[in-house]
């Protein structure tokens, strides 16, 4: 380009669309995710072994833990998790099923307390047929939810709109984690 173009005009007319980047997501849509039934390649098994900023984990119990969804839905969509490797809910310890749910209610209430949404769904997909990305160790989905928060992105352009970053939610959550 000459020294005395003007890069908008080089460029040619704007389109008037704004752009949304989001590059993290390109490991999901290669399809480069773990193996749902592998131990070691576990991203629910690794991620306590690492730092909780590293790892993106919001608390850690005895029995579960708290971690951030790679591939949110929503702001705040965050996964409670048992440490150990089982796949189905029926197969936690009687300890695991009492951590797990505490969890899950400490996570609505930091959510809460970090973002003030209007609703919550909660879930499990038990088994690949169920819908469950990593099939081999359970964990339950908490998002919240606002009104409103649906838009055209997901459905013509299979794109979720996330306003905030991973690192920034996990902060405010810690932050409003109950004592």
């Amino acid at each position: 380009m000459a020294e005395h173009e003007d890069p908008v005009d080089f460029a040619g007319e704007p389109d008037g669309f704004d752009r949304l980047w989001t590059p993290h997501r390109m490991v999901y849509l290669r399809g480069e995710r773990p193996d749902p039934d592998a131990g070691e390649g576990c991203p629910f098994c690794a991620a306590p072994g690492k730092s909780d900023e590293e790892g993106l984990v919001v608390h850690r119990g005895e029995h579960c833990y708290v971690v951030m969804n790679l591939f949110p839905y929503n702001p705040g969509h965050v996964l409670v998790c048992p440490y150990r490797h089982v796949a189905l809910y029926v197969e936690l310890t009687d300890e695991e099923t009492a951590e797990f749910t505490a969890l899950t209610k400490a996570a609505i209430h930091a959510l809460t307390g970090a973002s003030e949404p209007m609703g919550f769904n909660l879930g499990m997909n038990q088994g690949a047929v169920a819908g469950a990305g990593v099939a081999a160790h359970l964990h339950q989905h908490v998002v919240p939810r606002w009104g409103g928060d649906s838009n055209f992105l997901p459905i013509v352009a299979r794109t979720k709109a996330l306003p905030m970053l991973l690192e920034d939610v996990r902060s405010r959550l810690v932050e409003h984690w109950p004592a």
